[in-house]
């Protein structure tokens, strides 16, 4: 979810490459609870994407991962130094990296997110208008790299979109919101963290994604051909769905108690209800990864 520099919950560019010690600036009571909540690290956007990435590059083929490097032995041809994708974990954050390089990818801004209201039936033709949404353009990447006419400049560009857009999808508040920007403007407390500017969707890039992704047994790992099954079949809009729902139900009725309700002026995620989000979480991101396998199976292999 694109937002103005005023409304971000934390810049970006702040976590990028050294979230670690970030957190423990914006954070300091981090070590009194550690038996709490466990420390996140990195934000989604970073640890999660990195994550899903390196999920889908274990369970592609062989000629799928040639192909996926090859293509990434090319990624100067991006012409973005500060934003390199030498591999598949590099290229999961690319589309996020070149937000601040400005005209050259705002076109690409809406392109992470589709505001699918939660609280009316799903209807992702009405948030998905000319196809500026991730769904859309997760799309659209597949198709671009199954073309043998299109430049290696073009493809390798779709490789990094369609590696960090299917991240996106899975992140439920990219999927689904209630009008509020993707969770952005949902001010919520972690257990005993309560900053002002924390919200329902820093808390799932975040706290939670570190803690779900850090959690055992690993998430990444060569998942057997019936665990690939049971969740790489469907198209993108079934997914599309299915990250929705996850929004209303695991998201939102968990912090507010009626998903389509009042929302009070601050959420609270105790402990408790942290804990028993850990694996809603970590199946949204196993998910991401072992799709997103099948979609590069299907544009490469």
């Amino acid at each position: 979810m694109t937002l103005p520099p005023s409304e971000a919950p934390f810049p970006r560019s702040t976590w990028r490459g050294n979230g670690a010690a970030v957190f423990r600036k914006l954070f300091p009571l981090v070590a009194l609870a550690a038996a709490l909540i466990a420390a996140p690290a990195q934000a989604y956007w970073e640890y999660g994407h990195e994550t899903v990435a390196a999920i889908a590059y274990r369970n592609v083929t062989p000629a799928t991962r040639a192909k996926i490097d090859a293509l990434l032995r090319q990624q100067r041809l991006l012409e973005t130094p500060t934003c390199p994708a030498r591999t598949i974990e590099q290229a999961s954050v690319w589309a996020d990296c070149v937000k601040p390089l400005g005209e050259r990818f705002s076109y690409a801004y809406s392109w992470h997110y589709q505001n699918v209201d939660v609280c009316k039936p799903f209807d992702l033709k009405a948030a998905c208008k000319d196809g500026n949404c991730v769904s859309a353009q997760i799309e659209r990447d597949v198709k671009l790299l199954q073309r043998k006419d299109v430049p290696a400049r073009e493809k390798v560009q779709a490789l990094a979109f369609l590696i960090h857009f299917v991240g996106d999808l899975h992140q439920p508040l990219h999927a689904g919101d209630r009008g509020d920007l993707g969770g952005n403007r949902a001010k919520a407390d972690y257990g005993i963290y309560a900053p002002e500017r924390f919200n329902l969707h820093s808390i799932w890039d975040g706290p939670l994604a570190e803690r779900a992704i850090s959690t055992p047994p690993a998430l990444v790992r060569v998942y057997t051909s019936a665990e690939r099954a049971a969740v790489q079949g469907g198209t993108v809009e079934d997914w599309s769905r299915e990250s929705w729902a996850v929004a209303k139900a695991q998201v939102y009725a968990p912090a507010l108690g009626d998903p389509c309700g009042p929302a009070p002026a601050r959420a609270k995620l105790d402990a408790a209800t942290i804990a028993r989000l850990v694996e809603p979480a970590r199946e949204q991101v196993m998910k991401g990864g072992l799709r997103l396998a099948r979609l590069l199976d299907e544009a490469l292999g």
